[in-house]
């Protein structure tokens, strides 16, 4: 049996521990995650993920500001002389006396296929950046940020409708998954350890405020990529306040074969009527399509809004916000009434 110390903190990283603290194989000896945070309207302390499914398994949980300088928390963890310590999403950096404890290394779970984008925010950048396949990478931790040597890797392919929401819940299986094969493996000297093509590496920054913003300059496929990377928090001016876009359709030619048939021919249409006139100015709404929404045009297609939530509202579909609204076509979004 191997013996294992988890780190973790949000919901992508249970489904690693739940799959741990089930194998006959694994012995789970404490968990470390982050402090509790104040949550919701209350605006109590709450426990995150993590640490709820550890309490509720009484397991030994450990949540210190800052592991790497806690010394009672560095203390325990070399005393329990563990096998592994497995590492998915935790969200502090391991100085390298923590990754120099366990008998056979830390074990990192990474939304990503390494080296393509290291660092914090792997799932939604790479829908941002329109990615077709993601996956996920179990490596050796070094002192680097995701420079690790390579372990294992399983793919996962992107749908041109997929949110990042989406997509992290199926890499999260896919991490349990993978950890459960990865560390047996290593242990009995099964995987050889491969070094990562430093000049093939890409980034995935933290999220900024600033990111979460429409250009309606941009191209229809661009926004709809944005849009559900960073779901559910894009938004763009509208009226007297902010309209987040949480779900669209980009009715373009380059993706059309990608959509149900009703956009294909949706965006057809859009396509003969660009043509025929002069395009609108891109963030107006050009066209509001009966039980679906609102169209906006872009720099290049039309963006059908398909799920939508107003300030101080709750979400809605497209159809009810441009019925609720009356939306006018020739009305813009990006702007707000007094500017």
């Amino acid at each position: 049996m191997l013996n294992i110390i988890f780190f973790g903190t949000p919901q992508f990283a249970v489904p690693t521990l739940e799959a741990l603290i089930a194998h006959p194989d694994f012995n789970v000896l404490a968990v470390v995650t982050q402090p509790d945070k104040r949550r919701n309207r209350g605006n109590e302390l709450s426990p995150c993920p993590v640490k709820t499914l550890a309490l509720h398994h009484h397991l030994t949980v450990w949540d210190p500001k800052s592991v790497k300088k806690d010394g009672e928390t560095l203390a325990k963890l070399r005393s329990l002389a563990a096998d592994f310590f497995v590492v998915v999403a935790y969200g502090q950096i391991l100085s390298q006396e923590i990754l120099d404890m366990p008998k056979y290394g830390c074990i990192n779970g990474h939304g990503s296929l390494l080296p393509k984008y290291r660092g914090a925010a792997p799932i939604q950048w790479a829908l941002v950046n329109g990615e077709s396949v993601t996956g996920m990478t179990t490596m050796l931790m070094d002192a680097g940020m995701d420079t690790g040597a390579m372990l294992l890797t399983s793919q996962l392919p992107i749908q041109l409708l997929d949110d990042a929401h989406q997509v992290a819940s199926q890499l999260a299986q896919q991490s349990a998954e993978l950890i459960l094969e990865t560390l047996p493996k290593l242990a009995a000297g099964e995987i050889q350890p491969m070094p990562q093509n430093a000049e093939a590496a890409t980034y995935a920054p933290l999220i900024q405020k600033a990111d979460y913003e429409l250009d309606w300059s941009l191209p229809a496929i661009a926004l709809h990529n944005k849009i559900r990377g960073f779901y559910p928090n894009c938004g763009t001016p509208f009226r007297q306040g902010t309209l987040k876009i949480l779900k669209t359709i980009p009715l373009h030619p380059q993706v059309a074969t990608a959509l149900p048939p009703e956009f294909t021919s949706l965006t057809e249409q859009l396509v003969q009527e660009a043509a025929s006139g002069t395009p609108a100015t891109p963030g107006t709404l050009i066209a509001v399509i009966k039980n679906q929404g609102a169209i906006v045009q872009t720099a290049e297609g039309g963006l059908l809004l398909q799920e939508v939530q107003l300030s101080g509202k709750r979400v809605q579909s497209g159809w009810d916000f441009a019925n609720g609204c009356r939306i006018e076509v020739g009305e813009r979004v990006g702007q707000s009434e007094d500017s």
